[in-house]
Order: structure tokens, then sequence, then C-alpha cells
């Protein structure tokens, strides 16, 4: 049994392809348009794991305020193989005007790992 994909709705659908396009191995499907309801989506395969998250748009998302403690899902985390390559991309990524909100750091529990809030705020965790 495995995560088939995760989907994640947002805003400029374009703009939060191209992000993870040029910030982590991903491959890009064909745009999928539905007429009817508006709903579009990509999905993005990671290319060393097989995962792939589902990037969706419609005309009628509802907006709402986002926490770092809200109930539900909160960020999506990324291993990347190495503490090196989390320190890297996380100057990267805050080059690119992402928010540090914490880290890098080895946390409680020994995971070595930072978190950013990325494009619409969407929080991304880089672990080893």
């Amino acid at each position: 049994m495995h995560i088939e994909h995760v989907a994640l709705y947002v805003k400029d659908l374009e703009g939060a392809k191209a992000f993870f396009l040029k910030h982590f191995r991903v491959k890009v499907s064909a745009l999928y348009h539905n007429d009817r309801t508006g709903f579009s989506s990509y999905f993005l395969a990671f290319e060393d794991s097989g995962t792939r998250l589902e990037l969706m748009n419609r005309p009628d998302m509802v907006l709402r305020e986002m926490s770092d403690r809200d109930v539900g899902f909160v960020h999506l985390a990324i291993a990347l193989g190495s503490r090196n390559r989390v320190d890297e991309l996380t100057e990267e990524l805050v080059k690119d005007g992402c928010r540090l909100l914490s880290g890098p750091r080895v946390t409680g529990d020994g995971y070595y790992e930072s978190c950013l809030a990325c494009f619409e705020g969407n929080i991304i965790e880089l672990t080893v």
C-alpha cells in the first residue's frame, strides 16, 4: 500500500508548476482542463520516488486564511537525501522569496529539516 498522490488547490496554477519545476526534480503531466467546471490540474511526479503531487485550480475556489496550527494537512515534506542539500535548497528558496520559518536544524525527534512558507503561503519542509 502507498499514497498514490496528494492534491493541492492553488490560485496560480502556472506559477505553482513553475516553482516545482525550478526547485525540485519533477516531471509535469499535460494540463487537464474541464470546460464544464473550469477545473484544471497538473500532476507533478518526483523523479526519485514516483510520488506525485496534483496541483489544482478552479474558478469557484474559496480562499481561507492558513496557519501552521490548523486541523488538517499542514505541510508538504520533501526528503532531499543529505543535510548539505537541505542547506543548499533552503538558501536557494529564501533567495527566491520563500520565508524561512525554522531551521535548518535537528529537531527534538532527530530530523534535520527546515520549514519555509513558499508559493501562496504553503509550507514546505525540507528534510534528509
